[in-house]
């Protein structure tokens, strides 16, 4: 077998199949596009489904590549077993109604058989097939020419996922030899079977039955064929190692580790974990933030932090205190560069967001280990069981993911009462909600309004003005029976019409009032058993309990909340269109005057970006979608295609908004009944809120025409003062202002030469000889540093023979310069010249032997710096 690097094997396998008449596919990001199934690119057919279910023909039917993906089911075995990651690359060969089991079995044998190839010796390999597959018999026996003994019939070696294509699969094992041989009695010494000696290289899928939804199996009218090989898997094998992690993917990233701790891999075991739980967790996390994920506390974000949090936790057994994880970035990104570089790419954002979070898990994590560790030591001496309550401390207060306190319980023997944990997270779930709240005494007040258990029923979707009646008063914390003018209570209304503060949308602000009293509504929030809560300061009048009142939402103002809430969909909706589907919400805000909204994505948008989403918005409001909002089942909602936010908890029963094909999402929100009643949409500022975040600021309707309205009026006012007849002459007459203001800029320019020429008088006269080098060193009158460069120029095309110094006075700071013609250079350089000069001005500078500039703070000290740099001179 040929020993090859892992970069060489993938290429080798593209190669091959490339040959074989297959189309290279990119490997696709792993943050799925177009594909709410996954959370991650899993597969390597998992980017191709779209070609195996007929959605899109592929531009030719035969396929290879190198997939990324991630898989995080068994997070917890990584780094105690030899071949357990959650980053992992599969090299994949797949044919889509063209060739089928012959020429696959062929192609593979091929490749790792021939010498030109992978080169493995025949004798080593063994094979697994469906019982039932008679056909995949034949041609390993037949055509291959493999023996009885080396075909395995196993009942399991049929894929199938549930309904859609399936069909039985052969495996190609490697045989590693007698020195991996069984230690354990359990072990299955089989190909197929859990074992260390036969390893696994090749699955061969024959995808040639369609799964019917009543689980009956029919011939597929095109048959596929969807292969896959591990590269780090067969890079072990290549590079004949003990497990993945001595091959070259993960040895340069466990040196890197090596060299920071001063301890070596292989020395003992907890070591070894820790090696392997960080060279793995690095490689995912650099991958999946390239790709467009980001840390966070929801979806595939929070598995980030945890794979982050967990390797930091591990690297504390090699007595690693402070972030580190991100001092590995360049070595990920220098390993994988061959196929992926846009590791390397974006490396500097990488680390950023990675030291981020490692600095903000170790403010806690130490104090969170220690109170863990005591629970551990009580949990043992007592039913070894940890209080549910515990754990949920440690992760309300020290951050510390649920996930990782099951883990080190395990490791320790411990169980934790998890229903008691579940039962802390609903309570502290009502606590935010209720600290939400804003309101005065909340503490106070909370007891009472649990007490109030009125029905208030929500009809602000439907209308803005209600007769209704006032049911409850609380004033002070307390409930009341009424209350006088110029006090401020909180209310309740039978019906009401104010919308509460939710999902970014602000309250409704109005008026209720009667015959006797009135009062201006400023807040409105939700109570604990869910009625609407308003706030308000009575405006005249006694208010009391019972009454029949009118309550009115400012009609003005809801108006243009609904078109900015409205806008904000469409505007989603946009982003992901223009910057991909790796963005999602972080945060909104949406007011009468303007809406504010956060987004994940990995830098700055550019200008032809904002305005291509400025524009598309733009043009679902002149499409005039109607926008329809039913309530209906979440998984109805789903199957349409709704667009549910990370965080959002939702109930079996959801509101959708639907402004389709263009916008469907999951929103308890008031919207306009058509995307027309926006009348127009302007993005104000595009801006960064954080690491991975950006925030985007609008206007819409009337606030967005009076805004550009303005910017008419401004554009009016530089129309007058360019004396522009027309609007299309303003661009002409301010590119002609430029103009002319470049060409009197010249003109000074050459003035100033010439008034510096004439200072200067005859500058040949000026040159001195100086240990046998002709030497120009002087001080020069110039307007600034670039000018100095021009003045240099200038007396290089005079003196061609001669080391020319320039020394000025530009403002109050010093200009240097220095050129030394290229033949004297291995006698005397100019980078040389400035360095030794520099400092006698306060400053510093370098360059090459033939040219070199600095620059200094000390004026006063010109005249001393030419006499040094003469003396200089005199002593080489």
């Amino acid at each position: 077998m040929k020993n090859l690097k892992a970069s060489e094997i993938r290429q080798n396998f593209i190669d091959f199949f490339v040959d074989k008449g297959h189309m290279v596919e990119p490997s696709a990001s792993l943050v799925p596009i177009d594909d709410d199934s996954l959370l991650w690119i899993n597969s390597g057919v998992a980017t191709l489904k779209k070609y195996f279910d007929g959605r899109e023909t592929p531009r030719l039917p035969r396929i290879v590549n190198s997939q990324k993906a991630i898989r995080t089911n068994d997070i917890e075995n990584v780094g105690f077993t030899a071949r357990h990651h959650t980053f992992f690359e599969m090299l994949g060969n797949f044919s889509i109604g063209d060739y089928f089991k012959n020429e696959a079995i062929a192609y593979a044998w091929e490749f790792l058989t021939d010498e030109k190839w992978m080169a493995i010796e025949p004798e080593r390999l063994y094979v697994t097939i469906h019982p039932e597959d008679t056909e995949a018999y034949r041609i390993w026996h037949e055509d291959i020419g493999l023996e009885e003994s080396r075909i395995t019939r196993i009942e399991g070696n049929f894929w199938d996922i549930g309904e859609g294509p399936s069909g039985p699969n052969t495996e190609i094992f490697y045989d590693r030899g007698s020195e991996y041989g069984a230690v354990d009695p359990e072990e299955e010494m089989y190909p197929g079977g859990e074992n260390e000696r036969y390893l696994e290289i090749w699955n061969l899928v024959f995808s040639e039955f369609n799964h019917n939804k009543d689980h009956t199996y029919t011939p597929l009218p095109n048959k596929n064929i969807d292969t896959g090989m591990g590269l780090e898997r067969m890079a072990s094998i290549s590079q004949d190692v003990r497990t993945n992690y001595e091959t070259d993917l993960f040895m340069p990233i466990i040196h890197e580790v090596e060299n920071i701790v001063d301890k070596k891999y292989l020395e003992n075991d907890t070591y070894d974990i820790a090696f392997k739980v960080i060279a793995d967790h690095i490689r995912t996390i650099a991958f999946a933030i390239a790709d467009g994920a980001l840390p966070a506390n929801e979806g595939r974000g929070y598995v980030l932090r945890r794979l982050l949090r967990r390797a930091v936790r591990f690297s504390q057994s090699l007595d690693i205190n402070e972030p580190f994880l991100y001092q590995l970035v360049d070595i990920v990104a220098d390993i994988m560069e061959p196929y992926y570089p846009n590791v390397k790419e974006k490396a500097d954002f990488i680390k950023r967001v990675i030291k981020s979070e490692e600095e903000r898990f170790h403010e806690t994590l130490e104090d969170g280990l220690a109170i863990l560790n005591d629970l551990i030591v009580n949990a043992k001496e007592a039913n070894g069981e940890i209080d549910g309550k515990d754990a949920f401390k440690l992760y309300d207060t020290y951050g510390f993911p649920i996930e990782l306190t099951e883990e080190i319980a395990e490791q320790e023997g411990l169980t934790i009462d998890m229903d008691t944990f579940a039962s802390e997270m609903d309570k502290q779930r009502e606590r935010a909600r209720q600290a939400r709240q804003n309101s005065q005494s909340m503490q106070v007040q909370s007891d009472v309004l649990k007490n109030i258990q009125t029905d208030s029923q929500f009809v602000g979707y439907d209308v803005m003005d209600q007769d209704t009646t006032l049911t409850d008063i609380i004033y002070n914390g307390e409930a009341v029976d009424q209350a006088e003018a110029g006090q401020v209570i909180y209310f309740v209304l039978k019906e009401t019409p104010f919308y509460a503060v939710s999902g970014g949308q602000v309250a409704d602000q109005g008026t209720v009032q009667s015959d006797a009293f009135e009062i201006a509504v400023t807040e409105v929030t939700k109570a604990p058993n869910g009625q609407n809560l308003h706030k308000g300061e009575v405006q005249f009048g006694q208010v009391k309990t019972g009454s029949t009142v009118r309550a009115t939402v400012n009609h003005d103002e809801r108006r243009s909340i609904k078109k900015n809430h409205s806008a904000t969909h469409l505007l989603h909706a946009a982003l992901k269109e223009v910057l991909g589907d790796h963005v999602n919400q972080a945060g909104s805000l949406v007011e009468p005057d303007r809406l504010r909204f956060d987004f994940s994505h990995f830098g700055p948008m550019s200008q032809e970006e904002i305005d291509q989403v400025e524009r598309r918005v733009n043009e679902e409001i002149w499409n005039s979608l109607d926008v329809s909002i039913k309530e209906m089942p979440i998984d109805e909602a789903k199957e349409m295609g709704a667009m549910a936010l990370f965080g959002e908890k939702y109930g079996d029963i959801v509101r959708v908004v639907d402004m389709s094909p263009f916008s469907i999402e999951l929103c308890g929100g008031i919207h306009v009944s058509n995307t027309s009643e926006i009348g127009l949409f302007k993005i104000m500022s595009e801006s960064g809120t954080g690491a991975g975040v950006r925030r985007i600021e609008a206007l819409t309707g009337k606030a967005a025409f009076l805004h550009l309205e303005s910017i008419q009026d401004k554009f009016n006012a530089v129309k007058q003062q360019v004396k522009a007849k027309a609007d299309d002459q303003v661009y002409d007459k301010i590119m002609q202002l430029q103009q002319h203001d470049k060409d009197l800029s010249k003109q000074v320019e050459q003035l100033n030469k010439e008034v510096t020429s004439l200072k200067m008088g005859d500058i040949q006269d000026q040159v001195e000889e100086i240990n046998g080098f002709k030497v120009l060193a002087t001080q020069v009158e110039v307007a600034n540093s670039k000018a100095i460069r021009e003045t240099m120029d200038d007396f290089k095309s005079k003196l061609q023979d001669t080391i020319i110094i320039l020394v000025s006075d530009v403002g109050g700071k010093v200009s240097l310069i220095a050129t030394v013609p290229k033949d004297l250079t291995d006698q005397i350089k100019a980078g040389d010249i400035i360095k030794e000069m520099a400092p006698v001005v306060g400053g510093k500078g370098g360059g090459r032997p033939d040219m070199a500039q600095g620059g200094g703070s000390q004026p006063e000290n010109i005249t001393e710096s030419l006499r040094f740099i003469k003396n200089y001179i005199k002593s080489l």
